[in-house]
Order: C-alpha cells, then structure tokens, then sequence
C-alpha cells in the first residue's frame, strides 16, 4: 500500500466532522465545507488538501465541479463533485448563486474524499419504509445523468452509481 493511502486512510479514520450547524427552517443539523476542513486541519501533518472548481455548461444549465485533492509525499488522490447552479435564487445575485454551488460541491467533494456520509446511520434509522428520500444532490446527478450519460462516470462511489442509474433509468 502506498504511503499516500496509507495516510489518507489515517486521517479518513480519525476524522470527526459533527454537523455544527443547525437549519431552523428544516429543524435538522448539517455541517458545511468549513466545519470538515476545520476538522481535518490537525489531522493532515505534512498532507495537504487543495480545493479548486471548474465551470461546466450542459444543456444550458451551469454546474460548479469541485475537486478535493489531497497531497502527501509528491503524490495526489483528487475526487471531483457536481452542484448545479439554480437558474434563480430569491434574494441572490449571480455571484452568490455561483458561490452557493461552490460550497456545495466543495462539500461533496470532501465527503468523498474524506469518507463522510451525510445521511443518518443504517442503524439510527426507520428501515420500515422501503423508499429512498432524494436529497438535491441525487437530483441534480440524476437530471445530468439523464442529459448526458457520461456524467455517470464521473460518480466514483459505485452504490451511489447504482442508485443515480436506477432514478434516472438507466
């Protein structure tokens, strides 16, 4: 095993990212692209971890593509994540809009990267119901994915793969 993955997995293990922040309009807790990475910060000795986006246009519509890099001992492991732009956002310029997507797939993309699932636990949850609650970002996927299907190659995680081709029809 190379000692990039070797760190990785050291940090990846030892990382505890709790969801700071709390949304009263939905009532749930979250945490954001600066909750990890202030988490992870005293995690990464001499590792480094750089954030960057691209702008993608398909199909008229603007998607942000973050990519999470982390680099230890000249070598690199990069994830990339998509959040689409919204066409119109009350109360938000054209920066701010941008911004919004920025940070949401700046989080992605340090989700998969760092290992960190944002859903409940398996065993915190009622298993009862049968059915999959899509959060936007399994929207979007799913809406790019339908628009060309070489979006789905950029989804590393394969499960989530497999959910994002059964929503769309795949």
């Amino acid at each position: 095993m190379s000692e990039i993955i070797k760190k990785l997995a050291d940090v990846q293990s030892k990382l505890n990212a709790p969801k700071g922040q709390f949304n009263n309009f939905g009532k749930y807790n979250y945490r954001n692209c600066e909750d990890i990475l202030q988490a992870v910060k005293p995690l990464l000795g001499s590792g480094v971890i750089l954030l960057s986006d691209d702008i993608k246009v398909h199909a008229d519509r603007i998607y942000v593509e973050a990519t999470a890099k982390f680099c230890f001992e000249g070598e690199t492991i990069e994830v990339k994540a998509l959040a689409r732009e919204a066409q119109t956002k009350k109360g938000m310029d054209d920066a701010q809009i941008t911004g919004a997507a920025s940070s949401y797939a700046r989080k992605y993309a340090l989700n998969g990267l760092l290992l960190i699932d944002d859903n409940k636990d398996a065993d915190s949850q009622d298993n009862s119901s049968k059915s999959h609650v899509l959060t936007d970002i399994d929207k979007q996927w799913i809406e790019a994915v339908k628009a060309d299907k070489a979006a789905l190659e950029t989804i590393t995680d394969t499960h989530y793969k497999a959910m994002i081709k059964k929503e769309a029809g795949i």
